[in-house]
């Protein structure tokens, strides 16, 4: 495996972050113990955003929600929530708040595939920062939770801007 080289000043190491998410994305995860196919990779997608939801309070999710969530199209957010609902990882319920409405609930079946899937990142995690000292990996970790949660406030944040307008 070949080493490249850090960047050698901070502006450097700023403008090598990008690169370094696009990289990371098209990086699929290690083949660690208890496998998750590529389908089901996508669906957690998906499935992440009703787990979310439902540890948020019981926000309810609909169709509309996750294609938004996700930045497609509403008929590419229809397909995607029928394929979960095909392979027995959400249901379809009525709304607690308007009957009317449809929402999108976890089924056993998808909890159990985002268990295995918080398993498998995690097994993933631990490979690659397998060589890194104890204080780096939680650093690191505690830094990118960090990072997700900020990024989470300001999209709730332009979400909300919008919906004034």
């Amino acid at each position: 495996m070949t080493t490249k080289r850090a960047p050698g000043t901070d502006e450097e190491l700023l403008d090598a972050v990008g690169p370094a998410f696009g990289r990371l994305r098209r990086s699929s995860l290690l083949d660690v113990e208890d496998p998750i196919s590529q389908k089901d990779l996508s669906r957690t997608l998906v499935l992440r955003i009703v787990q979310d939801a439902a540890h948020e309070g019981g926000r309810e999710v609909t169709v509309g929600a996750v294609a938004e969530h996700l930045g497609v199209d509403p008929s590419v957010g229809s397909r995607m929530v029928s394929d979960c609902i095909s392979a027995g990882y959400l249901v379809r319920a009525a709304s607690q708040q308007d009957g009317r409405r449809t929402v999108l609930l976890l089924s056993p079946g998808g909890e159990e595939l985002m268990d295995r899937f918080r398993r498998h990142q995690r097994a993933a995690f631990e490979q690659i920062t397998a060589d890194w000292s104890a204080h780096d990996r939680l650093e690191f970790a505690r830094l990118l939770v960090q990072y997700v949660e900020s990024q989470d406030a300001l999209r709730h944040h332009a979400q909300a801007r919008r919906t004034v307008r």
